[in-house]
C-alpha cells in the first residue's frame, strides 16, 4: 500500500523541478508549510497547506498506512505554484476522531468526511492528487462534484480490476470469508513494523536510500491503542471501492477529467495494467511509470 518517501516504488514521485531560478541559477525561496487543525464531520482533522490561498488548489490525499507526511518533500514543490492542502484521512496521521463520534471507518465515510473538510475550508474547485486509499477517497468526491474537481493526478490510485495484484491474495480470502481467523492473518502479516518497512523498500532500486523516519513514524501510528481494528476494517471494506469501479470509469467517460497517473512499475498492490487502462475511458490520460 504505501510508500511515501521519493526513492520507494509507490512513492510521493517529485517533479523535477528545483528551488533555482532556470536562468539565473539564484537559489529561490523555498515555500513554508504550515500545520493546522480545524474541525469537520465531527472530527478533528490535521492537515499540511502551503502556497498562495489565491493560486489553483490542489488537494492531496494520502494511502495505507502513511499520512500527509508522505508528501512533505512534494508540497512546497508544488507551493510555488499551487495552494496545496493535504489533510490526514481519519485513522491516519494525527487527525482525531473523538470516541463518542462513533465514527465508521468505510470508504464512504472517509469520502464525506474530506468532503465536509473541503467546504469547511471552502476548496470550490481543485485538482486532486490521489495514492492508494487517497484514489477512492477522491474519486467518490469527484462523482460527486464533478464539477469542483480540475484534474487528476492518480500514484498508484486505482480504478480497475486489472490493476489488483496477487498481493491482495489474504485481503480477498477476508472478503469472502470475513472470519476471526482470516482477520488475524492480516493483522499479523500486514499490520506489522516489518510489513511497513517491507512496503517502503520492496522493488526498489535503491532500498538503502529510503529515509528510515518514513516508514518509522507510519508503524509508531499504526501501534495506536485500536488503530489495528480500524484498518482491518477499512481492509474488509476495501471490496467496495471494486464495486464502485464501474461508476468511477463512468464518471471518467462522461466528464473527461485531465489524467496523469504515475505509477511505481513494481508496486505488488496496484499493478501497471491499473495504470494502463486509464486509457481506456481517457484516451488523452498521461501514463508514466518509476522504479
Amino acid at each position: 500500500m504505501s510508500k511515501a518517501t521519493p526513492t520507494t516504488n509507490r512513492s510521493a514521485i517529485q517533479p523535477s523541478s528545483s528551488f533555482h531560478n532556470p536562468s539565473t541559477g539564484s537559489p529561490l525561496a523555498i515555500p513554508r508549510t504550515f500545520l493546522h487543525i480545524v474541525s469537520a464531520d465531527g472530527v478533528r482533522i490535521f492537515y499540511r497547506e502551503a502556497g498562495d490561498p489565491a493560486a489553483p488548489v490542489i488537494l492531496l490525499l494520502h494511502g495505507f498506512p502513511a499520512s500527509s507526511f508522505m508528501f512533505r518533500e512534494l508540497i512546497p514543490r508544488l507551493a510555488s505554484s499551487y495552494h496545496v492542502i493535504a489533510p490526514d484521512l481519519p485513522g491516519f496521521g494525527f487527525t482525531e476522531v473523538p470516541e463518542e463520534r462513533r465514527y465508521s471507518y468505510t470508504f464512504d465515510g472517509l469520502a464525506s468526511t474530506i468532503e465536509a473538510f473541503t467546504e469547511t475550508l471552502s476548496l470550490n474547485r481543485y485538482a486532486v492528487y490521489v495514492f492508494d486509499y487517497g484514489a477512492p477517497t477522491g474519486f467518490r468526491l469527484a462523482m460527486a462534484h464533478p464539477d469542483q474537481v480540475t484534474a487528476i493526478i492518480s500514484q498508484n490510485g486505482n480504478a480497475y480490476e486489472e490493476g489488483l495484484g496477487d498481493a491482495w491474495g489474504p485481503i480477498r480470502k477476508y472478503w469472502a470469508e470475513p472470519t476471526t481467523e482470516n482477520r488475524d492473518v492480516l493483522r499479523r502479516s500486514i499490520l506489522t513494523p516489518e510489513a511497513t518497512r517491507w512496503q517502503y523498500t520492496y522493488g526498489v532500486s535503491a532500498p538503502g536510500s529510503v529515509p528510515p523516519e518514513s516508514y518509522t513514524l507510519d508503524a509508531s501510528l499504526l501501534e495506536r491503542p485500536g488503530n489495528k481494528d480500524i484498518q482491518l476494517d477499512l481492509f474488509l471494506n476495501y471490496a467496495s471501492n471494486l464495486k464502485l469501479y464501474p461508476a468511477f470509469q463512468e464518471y471518467f467517460h462522461k466528464w473527461e477529467p485531465p489524467l496523469l497517473a504515475i505509477w511505481g512499475k513494481n508496486d505488488p498492490f496496484f499493478i501497471p495494467a491499473g495504470a494502463e487502462a486509464f486509457r481506456r475511458d481517457l484516451p488523452s490520460a498521461r501514463v508514466q511509470f518509476f522504479v
